[in-house]
C-alpha cells in the first residue's frame, strides 16, 4: 500500500532571506516563461527618497513591469503583507526609475505570490 503524504515547501530548510531570494528567482523564472527580459533586480532607490526596494523590473516589447515578490504560506497572507504603504513607497520608486532611465513605454505594477511551490501573478495590482 502506497501512502501520499502532502509535503509542505514553505521555508524547508530555509531562513527568512534565504526564502525570499528562492521566491525572487521563482518569480523571475515565471516571468521569462512569459516572454519578459529582466531589466532589475532588487532595484534600491537611493538616500533621501523614503529608500524603497523593487524586487523585479521586467520589460516586454512596449511594456515595463514592477513586480513585488511576496512569499507566504497562502495567498491571504501574502496579500495582506501588501500594505498600502509599501505599496506607495514602490510607486515611488518607480517613478524615479522611470524618470533616470527616461522610459516612454508603458507601465504597470504587479505582485508576484509565491505560496509553496505555487506561483500566483497578479497584474496590475499595486
Amino acid at each position: 500500500m502506497v501512502v501520499l503524504v502532502k509535503k509542505q515547501f514553505y521555508n524547508v530548510g530555509m531562513n527568512s532571506y534565504e526564502s525570499g531570494l528562492f521566491a525572487e528567482f521563482m518569480a523571475k523564472m515565471y516571468l521569462r516563461m512569459h516572454g519578459f527580459h529582466i531589466v532589475k533586480s532588487r532595484y534600491i532607490t537611493g538616500r533621501n527618497t523614503g529608500r524603497a526596494e523593487i524586487d523585479i523590473i521586467a520589460r516586454r516589447h512596449n511594456l515595463m513591469i514592477f513586480v513585488e515578490v511576496k512569499r507566504r504560506p497562502n495567498v491571504d497572507t501574502a496579500w495582506a503583507a501588501i500594505t498600502p504603504k509599501q505599496s506607495l513607497r514602490l510607486r515611488r520608486a518607480a517613478e524615479g526609475f522611470v524618470a533616470k532611465t527616461n522610459w516612454n513605454g508603458d507601465a504597470r505594477f504587479d505582485a508576484i505570490l509565491v505560496c509553496g511551490l505555487h506561483v500566483y501573478w497578479a497584474r496590475g495590482a499595486l
